[in-house]
């Protein structure tokens, strides 16, 4: 059975800024991903993803940060949006064109 425990966003980075801070006192990142982990009470997979999303948000590591991600789901749905709305304009005006070919013409 899974659990899942919610820590603040407070905790994660501080969590985040002991790892940073602890770096030379491991020999790898992972070791020190590891010694923070079981301070604060959480997972070390967990702690490494907090800490590889603050290097994408800072630049430091290439890919997406939430911001970008968060906006380009938006815009994604606004294109879904906007297509939706172009089908229903395009069956709409082949509609009333073919309603209007269907009219005995006027003098």
């Amino acid at each position: 059975m899974k659990t899942t425990t919610n820590f603040s966003l407070e905790v994660k980075d501080r969590a985040v800024r002991m790892v940073r801070e602890h770096r030379d006192d491991h020999e790898s990142q992972w070791a020190t991903i590891g010694s923070v982990a079981t301070k604060i009470g959480c997972a070390a997979e967990t702690l490494r993803r907090w800490v590889r999303q603050a290097e994408r948000a800072k630049g430091e590591r290439a890919g997406m940060s939430s911001a970008e991600r968060e906006r380009i789901k938006a815009l994604e749905q606004e294109v879904r949006e906007l297509r939706q709305a172009n089908e229903i304009l395009r069956k709409a005006s082949g509609y009333f064109a073919q309603a209007a070919l269907d009219r005995p013409f006027k003098r």
